[in-house]
């Protein structure tokens, strides 16, 4: 697979894989050994960057990880977050504090098995505490060599720029995708100005833009997507317009829906990596696929127009996952 730099140096596949949906998120979480099938089969087709999170699971998802990629650390590069309270299992608010970060890298080191994480997300941006703080700590985190890079998930242009003096930010990872374009105003901009990399989750819209799920898919009860308004029956019977789009252009090509949405964020900008999940190989090896797939000039034209005359309805979170986002 070809290579793609984030920040000044952290080279990685051109597609990474987001490990959370393996633990929790979607629906019954995958068996254990079905899991590092899937993590084992996703190196051996060239993804070099898994993410994962402590609040995945919680925890369970670093401790498949760390024990899935053991035997092949010196091929990959993991990704992990901190930033969640977490009590009884569930997610119960920020804490960014410089005490949390240090105890939380630590408890991560030792479920990830490694010695030092490669990329440091900060999960969510907490307002209680200076960003400058963060990165510090971040900062002094590297130079003990406990983590390589400094990551922000779904920070603003302004809290970018602030964290990034104090300590150089390599990827900033927020949603991005056909389905969700807020990035291309303001972030963008600054990432291209300051050397960031930036690294999609959910590029393939929580699988919607795979033409797999439409207004007749039940989900799980415990898939969250049963609480995300877009993803209500009425939303998607509108967004299938979208899919619509992608479909035909994918039959022209000979590939898929899917492959053709992770190549065109891929079209947007060489520091761009999109990390799609899956619970399926077969799904894996396609998303893996769109690294192959060029888009003509001419193709990113068609999908521009036939974009702009698409609305895209409901809201990507609820109101109270929301405020969770710095805008």
């Amino acid at each position: 697979m070809q290579t793609r730099t984030l920040g000044d140096n952290l080279q990685v596949g051109a597609i990474g894989f987001g490990a959370m949906g393996l633990s929790s998120g979607y629906g019954i979480p995958s068996d254990r050994q079905h899991a590092m099938s899937v993590l084992h089969r996703a190196v051996d087709l060239g993804v070099t960057l898994i993410d994962t999170a402590e609040a995945y699971g919680p925890y369970t998802n670093e401790e498949l990880v760390g024990e899935a990629l053991a035997p092949v650390r010196g091929r990959v590069q993991i990704a992990t977050k901190f930033g969640w309270i977490i009590k009884d299992g569930k997610l119960a608010g920020l804490d960014s504090r410089p005490s949390r970060i240090r105890e939380m890298v630590d408890a991560s080191l030792t479920r990830l098995r490694v010695d030092a994480i490669d990329l440091l997300y900060q999960h969510r941006v907490d307002p209680a505490v200076p960003i400058e703080d963060v990165a510090g700590t971040v900062r002094d985190l590297i130079t003990a060599g406990k983590v390589r890079h400094f990551g922000l998930s779904e920070a603003s242009a302004t809290t970018i720029r602030r964290a990034h003096a104090v300590q150089p930010v390599a990827a900033l990872q927020s949603e991005y995708s056909l389905f969700w374009r807020e990035p291309e105003t303001k972030v963008f901009p600054a990432l291209k100005e300051l050397g960031i990399g930036f690294v999609p989750f959910s590029p393939l819209g929580r699988g919607f833009l795979t033409g797999k799920i439409d207004d007749t898919t039940v989900f799980e009860p415990t898939d969250f997507r049963v609480a995300l308004p877009r993803f209500s029956v009425e939303n998607r019977k509108a967004n299938m317009r979208l899919v619509e789009v992608l479909t035909r252009l994918a039959n022209e090509r000979g590939v898929t829906a899917a492959q053709v949405a992770l190549a065109w964020l891929l079209a947007q900008e060489p520091w761009i990596v999109p990390i799609p999940g899956t619970t399926r190989v077969p799904r894996l090896e396609e998303n893996v696929g769109s690294a192959d797939v060029v888009l003509t000039p001419q193709d990113l034209e068609s999908i521009t127009t036939a974009m702009a005359a698409v609305v895209i309805k409901g809201h990507r979170y609820s109101e109270g996952l929301e405020g969770y986002i710095d805008y």
